[in-house]
Parts: C-alpha cells; sequence; structure tokens
C-alpha cells in the first residue's frame, strides 16, 4: 500500500504519537503538516515539544476545507476519535485514514508480536518483551506501553523481533497491519464512552487478526468464552491459555503449577510461587506471554528462566512500602473495573480501597460485588465518586468516604488504616478528571505515601 512520493499527509495529534509520526515521515522524504483540533495550544506550545517541529507546518483549531483538499493521507493519534467533526470532514473528501500504528507497519521490518485485551496488556507485552531479549539480539518492546510504535521503526532490520502492545483505539484505524503472533487477553466493557457497544468494542479487539495468514498464530484466552468461540473461526494457529482447567494443547494452570501442552507431551514452565508477580490474573498473563515467545521460537528453559525473575511493571499492583504496619499498593493502571476487581483479588489483608476518577460510562456492580469482605473502607475521589457511591450503597455497602482531593483521599487512609491493613489504590476508572495519565497519578500516589517517612 505505502505512501506516494507526491502524497501530502496531516498527522492529526500534537502528542507524543504525532511527534513520533512526524519524525518518521520526514526521514522518508513524506511532505508532512502537523494539525491538532486543541483550542488551548499555541504554535509555540506545540514548537517547544520537540526540536524535530522547529520548522514542520502546523494547522491549529479549524481545519478548513481548502486545508482539507492539500492531503491523500491523515495519520491519527490514537487519542484521536474517528468521530471528531474533523476526522468525518477528512473522510468525506476521500482523505485516507491511517492510525500511527498502521504508519509503523508500513515501515518496520523483521517480525512482530501484537498484544491487545481490555487488561494485562502492559504486563503481557513487558514480560513479553524481556524474555525474547534473553533470545534474541534485537528486539523492540513499543505500543501502548508508553513509546511510539513509530518511533522506533526507523532502526529496524530484518532480524528485529517486536512486541507490541495495541490498544482498542489503535486498532479502530489499522488497515494492512498483520501481526506473525497476535494475542487477544480478555474482553471485558471498558471504552465505551468512546466504542458505544460492546458488539463494537469486542469487534475492535478481534479485528488484530483480520489480516493474519493461515500459519500465523493467535493467542487466546480459554476462560473469556467470547474468545473461546472466537478462535473456533479462524484459519490461524490458535494457541489457549487457561487458568481454569487442564488444555490438550496449550499452556494452563494446576494446582500451582503453568504447563505448556502440545504434541512432544506436557512440560513444566513454572510454579507460580517462583513468580513475583501476584494474582490469577498475573498468571493469565505469564501464560500469555509464554505462548508468544513459544510461538516466535524461543526454547522453553530461556522462558522459564525470564519468568522466574520478572517484576511487576509499575502502577499494576506495584508494592510501594509499608508504614506503622499497613501496607501501600499502587494499581493506578486499573482504569476499568475487570482490573480493578483483580487488584482486589490480589490482596491478602483487610484493604482501604481508594476509587473513583473520570467517567468511562462503567457499571461498578460487578466491581462492589467483588469486595467480598475484603474491603474496610471504600474511600471515592473524582468525577465518578457519587456514581460509584450510589451503586455502593444499592449493594448494600455503606462504609464509604467522599473526598475532595487525592491527596485527601491518601492521607484519610494513612490516619486511618490498622497495622495489618493494606492501602490500595485501584481506582477502576481513568485519571483524566484529575491527572493527565493514570502514570501520573501512580506517581503522585507514590510521592506522598513515600513521604510519610518525613512526617
Amino acid at each position: 500500500m505505502g505512501i506516494g512520493r507526491n502524497e501530502k499527509v496531516l498527522v492529526f495529534g500534537a502528542g507524543k504519537s504525532g511527534i513520533a509520526s512526524v519524525k518518521l515521515l520526514l526521514e522518508k522524504g513524506v511532505d508532512t503538516v502537523l494539525y491538532d483540533s486543541s483550542t488551548k495550544l499555541c504554535e509555540a506550545d506545540i514548537r517547544r515539544k520537540s526540536d524535530i517541529l522547529k520548522d514542520v507546518p502546523l494547522i491549529l483549531g479549524e481545519l478548513k476545507d481548502e486545508d482539507i483538499r492539500q492531503f491523500s493521507l491523515a495519520v491519527l493519534s490514537p487519542g484521536v476519535s474517528l468521530e471528531l467533526p474533523e476526522v468525518k470532514r477528512l473522510k468525506e473528501h476521500g482523505v485516507k485514514l491511517w492510525g500511527e500504528i498502521e504508519l509503523a507497519y508500513q515501515y518496520a521490518k523483521g517480525r512482530l508480536a501484537a498484544i491487545t485485551g481490555t487488561n494485562g496488556k502492559t504486563t503481557t507485552t513487558a514480560l513479553t518483551g524481556e524474555i525474547l531479549k534473553s533470545y534474541y539480539q534485537d528486539v523492540v518492546v513499543a505500543g501502548n506501553i508508553g513509546i511510539p510504535y513509530t518511533s522506533l521503526v526507523s532502526g529496524m532490520t530484518q532480524d528485529t523481533v517486536t512486541a507490541a502492545e495495541i490498544s482498542s483505539f489503535q486498532l479502530e484505524t489499522a488497515v494492512t497491519f498483520c501481526p506473525d503472533v497476535s494475542a487477544v487477553l480478555n474482553i471485558t466493557p471498558d471504552h465505551l464512552n468512546r466504542h458505544h457497544t460492546m458488539e463494537c468494542y469486542i469487534s475492535i479487539k478481534e479485528s488484530i487478526t483480520k489480516n493474519q495468514k493461515p500459519g500465523q498464530f493467535c493467542i487466546l484466552n480459554y476462560e473469556d468464552e467470547t474468545l473461546r468461540e472466537f478462535g473456533k473461526t479462524l484459519s490461524l494457529n490458535v494457541i489457549y491459555f487457561s487458568s481454569k482447567r487442564k488444555l490438550e494443547k496449550g499452556l494452563y494452570l494446576e494446582n500451582d503449577i503453568i504447563y505448556l501442552a502440545g504434541d512432544d507431551g506436557v512440560k513444566q514452565v513454572v510454579n507460580v510461587h517462583e513468580l513475583n508477580l501476584l494474582g490469577i490474573h498475573n498468571y493469565e498473563n505469564v501464560m500469555a506471554a509464554s505462548a508468544i515467545a513459544a510461538a516466535l521460537g524461543v526454547p522453553l528453559e530461556k522462558i522459564t528462566e525470564v519468568l522466574k525473575t520478572f517484576q511487576a511493571v509499575e502502577h499494576r499492583i506495584e508494592y510501594t512500602g509499608e508504614f506503622n504496619g499497613v501496607r501501600y499498593y499502587n494499581d493506578s493502571k486499573a482504569t476499568n473495573t475487570d482490573a480493578a476487581i483483580q487488584g482486589i483479588r490480589a490482596m491478602q489483608r483487610p484493604v482501604y480501597l481508594i476509587g473513583g476518577g473520570y467517567d468511562k460510562q462503567a457499571e461498578y456492580g460487578s466491581w462492589i460485588d467483588a469486595f467480598e469482605g475484603k474491603v474496610k473502607k471504600l474511600v471515592l475521589i473524582g468525577e465518578t465518586k457519587e456514581k460509584i457511591a450510589k451503586a455502593a450503597k444499592e449493594k448494600g455497602f455503606l462504609d464509604i468516604v467522599m473526598c475532595g482531593s487525592f491527596q485527601e483521599a491518601v492521607w484519610y487512609c494513612h490516619d486511618h488504616a490498622q497495622p495489618g491493613d493494606a492501602v490500595l489504590l485501584s481506582p477502576a476508572c481513568a485519571s483524566w478528571d484529575m491527572f493527565e495519565s493514570y502514570e501520573e497519578r501512580g506517581r503522585r500516589f507514590k510521592e506522598i505515601v513515600r513521604g510519610f517517612k518525613l512526617c
């Protein structure tokens, strides 16, 4: 498909992915213009983000018809919704729409493993990357994990092996994107404010396989009924993993041991007590990463070796410290109810739970059901706090505290939690009402907790 020599490309979005896209296009000699629809940014704000943008033409604010007529292709950053009026107008004018991962894929080399799912993507991608690095010399870890795929393409060769975390936002604008190994870890309600229906969300997640060919691999969670049935429709090498039952072929957990079953028999991968990761959801991530690595040719002994040393990724049930007998855990990456449920299940102490944040139109009943006597106090913040409190009361959970700020919530837990308790930041919501990202929210939590020593 590619980009023609005489094409002029509009990069939509002046964030990290947009800047990386501009840089790649300029390296390839493509006439490129950067556009951002925000009215909060001025030209100086944009240009100071990167030296790359020093002389790049910019369009800010309104995108006029005469502007649109210049372009044959627009590269959309992941945060740019297809429902924006500007995007609809680009489409009406016949401008091709690619996402940042599609642009990267057009120029990437080597082999690619692409990992999606509602939860566990970052841990699985990071772990897959570490396993691959133990066996291959040239490994790239990129995508939704925080490193734009386009930023690493230029250094790739045919020997490069890439592990990429891919979100539903990115899959919306994938056209020819075709991983050698795809993985869908799970599908539970999320981002319905953007995708509107579960049917649409499921379809987008499953589309990671749409361009794959027979002989390539797809890794699926057997315990996700949607994915179990989806696997039956694929003409790929489907590898399932299961945390609840023994599989004749695939990876499964039995009596605290993860096994790999294949044509050459059943082999032990690792005992979960040798892992530095907590919880069934993390054992599923381990199985998925092991399956991806095995599909890419990594020997089992190398996989096991890395599994025993890998540490949890930042902001995902991350142990932050213990003060006055209370343990603090940063699970800021739990931006939806299913991820937050896993955080609660991983706790082995009574919990002071900090929840709430930006409203993604989620329902919170299943999260509250998972409290199961573990949660002593629900400490709520952000724009969803009233909605969550109402849902909790309807479920009969009344130990609720409403806080006006993030710092107030953390300090409330400090002042009231007893020795033997845990304080868990696991919001079940995005961060955008109070923070730029879940990373910023998690870092702020850690700053406050580590400041307890000084008080």
